[in-house]
């Protein structure tokens, strides 16, 4: 199904107003661009891939070929002018279980069997022990090393947890370079997933000197049937065909945009499906428990990526609402819609497919530099 392209939509209210970077591709091979003013640039004479644009760091569309306005280039995901995924070289990974007590209250509610009484009993004893609210707990504090004891205490830690409440967060490769999808395109889950969702997020965008520079939508599929009969499956959970997504754009962080809007995103998340089911959910950045800027230090902090990085910040998202059998929660069918927004990032629109099914990663980076020698974009 192609789903139209409407930049009041993909991008917001404020997508004459928002600074904006993506890549498209007029027929040649893919181009970054800048939109600014409504206006897109294509900056491919001034830096051939988004993360040279990135490294040089001015964003003057003015040094580019002004290609007209956005809503009138006729962008689509497969016509003549192709939206692409807005990255290209960074390096993609991701943060989980950042929402602390989100995962600690899953964990007390497993343990309480749906029991709402015995849950709250959990929870008092929990925050008796600690001396105050689960939720004021910051990971890696001596409190949290207090409320760490009380859960194994209670026999209800685990390796999630670790990660939730301790000093180190998980800090995970989501998919390798080139290989994201973006707004518009078939999101991949394995053919042989039968438990998965989406994980809507805010993704970070950074460069290669560990500042974060933007902001933009991601879709962080996961397979919850792999990854939860093992932690160690970690990889086939995440990282398959069309399995991260993220866009239309990065709006660029401004006077008017920042850090700050970040942290207070409130993202939402309606999935269609095309047997008349259909799910809403929401995730709220302001109950994070590990700050953005925390966790790109912590992504720096024994790595370097000279062509910068994206990063997905996590989600509360954690969906319950059975779809075919009583008691088995949600999971997806193919051909559901996932439509993840915000009001200052837009709205990220993918259909679900299998990664076998969907259109199979054929440019790599061969392709790339290949493909950019030939338009005679590269220089000594």
């Amino acid at each position: 199904m192609t789903i139209p392209f409407d930049p009041a939509d993909a991008l917001g209210a404020e997508w004459r107003t928002g600074r904006w970077l993506g890549r498209i591709d007029r027929g040649e091979g893919p181009c970054p661009i800048l939109v600014i003013d409504g206006i897109a640039h294509d900056m491919s004479r001034v830096a051939p891939t988004v993360a040279d644009l990135v490294a040089i760091g001015t964003f003057d569309a003015r040094a580019g070929e002004a290609i007209g306005a956005l809503d009138a280039i006729g962008l689509s995901v497969d016509g003549p002018v192709r939206l692409l995924s807005p990255i290209d070289l960074q390096c993609v990974k991701a943060a989980g279980v950042t929402f602390a007590v989100s995962a600690m209250e899953r964990v007390i509610e497993e343990r309480a069997r749906g029991d709402a009484g015995a849950a709250a009993a959990v929870r008092e004893r929990l925050e008796g022990r600690i001396g105050g609210s689960m939720r004021a707990v910051v990971p890696g504090s001596a409190e949290a090393a207090a409320l760490k004891q009380a859960l194994i205490d209670e026999g209800l830690w685990s390796q999630y947890l670790e990660v939730a409440i301790g000093p180190d967060a998980e800090i995970f490769t989501k998919a390798p370079v080139l290989a994201t999808v973006g707004w518009g395109a078939a999101v991949g889950i394995r053919s042989d997933s039968t438990w998965n969702n989406p994980e809507p997020e805010v993704v970070l965008l950074v460069d290669a000197a560990g500042h974060a520079i933007g902001a933009t939508l991601g879709n962080d599929v996961n397979l919850r049937d792999f990854e939860g009969r093992s932690a160690l499956l970690l990889g086939k959970a995440k990282d398959n065909n069309a399995s991260c997504s993220l866009g239309a754009f990065v709006r660029l962080f401004d006077a008017g945009f920042g850090m700050d809007d970040v942290r207070q995103a409130e993202i939402t998340l309606r999935i269609d499906g095309a047997d008349g089911h259909a799910l809403d959910g929401a995730s709220s950045m302001n109950q994070i428990s590990r700050d953005p800027e925390d966790l790109v230090r912590q992504a720096l902090s024994e790595h370097q990526y000279p062509d910068g990085f994206v990063l997905f910040l996590g989600t509360l998202f954690a969906p319950t609402q059975d779809r075919d059998v009583p008691g088995q929660g949600f999971t997806h069918k193919v051909g559901d819609t996932v439509a993840i927004a915000t009001p200052r990032l837009g709205r990220l629109v993918n259909t679900v497919a299998t990664s076998k099914a969907a259109p199979p990663w054929r440019f790599g980076l061969t392709a790339l530099i290949r493909n950019l020698a030939g338009r005679g974009l590269l220089s000594a």
